[in-house]
């Protein structure tokens, strides 16, 4: 069954890609009319979300940035196949580093000294991998949670490595890390995930008491690599600059909980900058603090 639907829906995937800009956008207008006055998808879900981190803003407001999150979240999911045919010409055009975001990377790379970026799902992160690609120097590996679905995540690999970056699975990370130690590399983690509670550094975030994996701070720990936060900002439809928002350039000399409390209240203020491009519908919030 999952190859029959991968086959199904394949050709209208590739179909998208091929679209100019122009059309992509008309479906995705037609997409968010059906997704969220058809469908509703997970609408509570994002609700919930938004009046729980938001508390001092109007019903009006909050009703105001659920929509314009859905119209956001259609663009970035037609965004994410435009990858698949899209020239690095083109690439560069809608999502690129901001000169100075470069030359950190790059003197970084000069100096020959490994870096970890660390980030949230917040602008088109899918795009920011591109940019990453096509103007730094280093290799760049990707921490990321591949799909149950195995020919829906080859997809997905496909996308992410069209130009040239590499994944590594999340059981992974310290096994590669350590394997490219001599590699001149950057590894991004997308740190905004839900962990398991337990195993969690907690803190506030988005005014609630949230868990945070803590696999930044003890990979940046034990690696001692300068860890850098990029925010992914959305300029109009279709365009990106990619920015570091900060830096910690010595990581193993931070106290226990310094890095993880640093980057999520980085990621919270970006999000307040443009709250309606997070990933506001996943369950972020789904576990209890228990002490």
């Amino acid at each position: 069954m999952q190859r029959l639907s991968y086959y199904f829906v394949l050709p209208f995937i590739y179909l998208i890609s091929l679209c100019p800009f122009w059309l992509l956008y008309r479906i995705s207008d037609f997409t968010f009319m059906l997704l969220y006055y058809v469908i509703g998808y997970r609408k509570k879900i994002v609700y919930k979300n938004l009046r729980n981190s938001f508390p001092q803003k109007s019903e009006k407001e909050i009703m105001r940035i659920r929509r314009a999150y859905y119209r956001y979240f259609c663009d970035l999911s037609l965004e994410t196949f435009k990858t698949l045919t899209m020239s690095r010409e083109k690439a560069l055009k809608h999502c690129s580093m901001t000169r100075e975001t470069a030359d950190l990377f790059n003197s970084y790379y000069e100096q020959n000294k490994n870096t970890i970026i660390v980030m949230g799902h917040l602008g088109n992160w899918e795009w920011a991998g591109n940019a990453f690609a096509l103007q730094c120097k280093h290799q760049l590996y990707i921490i990321y949670h591949p799909l149950t679905n195995n020919y829906f995540n080859n997809l997905m690999v496909k996308i992410r490595t069209r130009f040239g970056n590499r994944l590594i699975p999340m059981k992974d990370t310290f096994r590669q890390m350590t394997k490219n130690k001599n590699i001149r590399s950057t590894t991004a983690f997308i740190a905004d995930q839900t962990p398991p509670p337990e195993n969690a550094y907690w803190t506030k975030f988005m005014n609630q008491d949230t868990p945070v994996f803590k696999g930044t701070e003890l990979m940046a720990g034990r690696f001692n690599y300068p860890v850098i936060f990029i925010n992914i900002i959305r300029v109009k439809r279709g365009y990106y600059k990619v920015k570091a928002e900060g830096q910690i350039v010595e990581p193993a000399t931070c106290a226990e909980g310094y890095i993880s409390e640093w980057h999520t209240k980085t990621l919270e203020e970006s999000i307040k900058r443009q709250p309606e491009t997070w990933l506001w519908s996943h369950r972020r919030w789904k576990h209890n603090k228990t002490s």
